[in-house]
């Protein structure tokens, strides 16, 4: 049980943090401000392997682990906690074909999704399922060497922008055995797209409904077999829950770092505010926190990295606990800064409404107690 970071495993950590600090948080407000997808920096991170992180190497990928990616997405998340998120979800997608696609399906997609010539959008929630997965009504039928899509997709990040869509389908009986994965491209006649959402936070990406109207796609786009789609969506999220953890921990960590020295400087009623015990407790609390969410994080991926038993229930704990740490952190640090954090010209607002969508996505905190329960009852 050995704590330490490898050598490998520092080395991209400082590549990534390099990354951030240069190329990712000198932009971030103008990302946010103006709603940019900054496509040529996403371009740039993959050029450091950040497109395929854990995708293997013989179509691009880094072929790094769970956890190494879990190092990668916390340092990016300090750049921009909203861009990283994408970059997260992307490399989602990209897991799903090299994990379950086939030889041709896997040169076919993955080299220009490693580069991020290609961008990916993973495709589950409608707007009647959301935490409800199985229930999806979007339906592919089979005609001849092609499925008709007719349906619609929520809340998908990349929707509008993404060169290929990743999508959960019904192609079968109720529930989740009747549910398949196939990868629509865009410009497929058939399918269109919602207008851009209006959001909170995670500006920097686009978000729209992806919409099926009798869209044609080959057979040959079906990652494998009928009725597999939610056990390889369901596989996908457990990286998700990770790398969202590690995002909600980055951007925690940022704002952390930042409320130290902005206490070091402040002086109320002639004193720092660092030197008040009650503030330096709220401090303590926070630091131990981070640890502690970074910790099961890191035990978690590596038992999703390794198949483990319970790898799953782990996953949730870890991204229950470290996004709801993360919230409540970056809002504290926000208090702590008083009414300067409130302000725009001050990063923590921004930060604040990009990690509050993580106990939201990739499964509900409620869901993620679900998932435990179940597990812990043998429900």
């Amino acid at each position: 049980m050995d704590f330490a970071l490898s050598e490998e495993q520092l080395a991209f950590q400082e590549t990534a943090r390099d990354f951030a600090h240069t190329d990712m948080m000198p932009h971030a407000r103008a990302w946010d401000e103006d709603e940019i997808f900054p496509v040529d920096t996403l371009r740039q991170a993959a050029k450091l392997g950040f497109g395929g992180i854990y995708v293997r190497d013989d179509v691009g990928g880094s072929a790094l682990s769970r956890l190494d990616a879990t190092i990668i997405f916390e340092e990016l998340a300090q750049g921009c906690t909203s861009t990283a998120a994408y970059i997260s979800i992307h490399n989602m997608a990209a897991w799903m074909i090299d994990a379950f696609g086939d030889a041709a399906q896997r040169q076919w997609f993955l080299p220009k999704l490693c580069t991020m010539e290609h961008f990916a959008s993973y495709c589950l929630t409608e707007p009647d399922s959301g935490s409800d997965a199985a229930s999806l009504r979007t339906r592919a039928v089979r005609d001849g060497d092609h499925y008709v899509l007719d349906g619609t997709k929520a809340f998908i990040s990349g929707g509008g922008r993404s060169d290929l869509y990743v999508c959960m389908v019904r192609t079968g009986e109720p529930g989740p055995r009747g549910i398949s994965c196939i990868v629509v491209e865009n410009g497929t006649p058939g399918l269109s797209f919602g207008a851009q959402e209006k959001k909170l936070g995670w500006k920097s990406q686009p978000t729209a409904m992806v919409m099926f109207d009798r869209c044609r796609v080959p057979v040959a786009n079906r990652i494998g077999q009928e009725g597999d789609g939610f056990r390889i969506a369901m596989s996908g999220l457990d990286g998700g829950r990770l790398n969202i953890a590690a995002c909600s921990i980055g951007g925690a960590q940022f704002c952390l770092d930042r409320t130290l020295e902005y206490m070091r400087a402040r002086k109320q009623f002639g004193q720092r505010l660092a030197d008040f015990q009650a503030l330096g407790f709220r401090i303590a609390d926070h630091a131990t926190e981070l640890e502690a969410a970074r910790l099961m994080v890191r035990r978690a991926a590596s038992a999703v990295s390794n198949r483990e038993p319970g790898g799953t229930r782990l996953a949730a704990m870890a991204k229950r606990f470290a996004t709801d740490a993360g919230f409540e952190i970056v809002n504290d640090c926000l208090q702590l800064h008083g009414g300067y954090g409130y302000l725009r010209d001050h990063p923590i607002e921004r930060v604040l409404r990009d990690v509050r969508v993580h106990q939201i996505l990739e499964g509900t905190n409620e869901v993620m107690r679900v998932i435990v329960s179940r597990d812990l009852l043998g429900n």
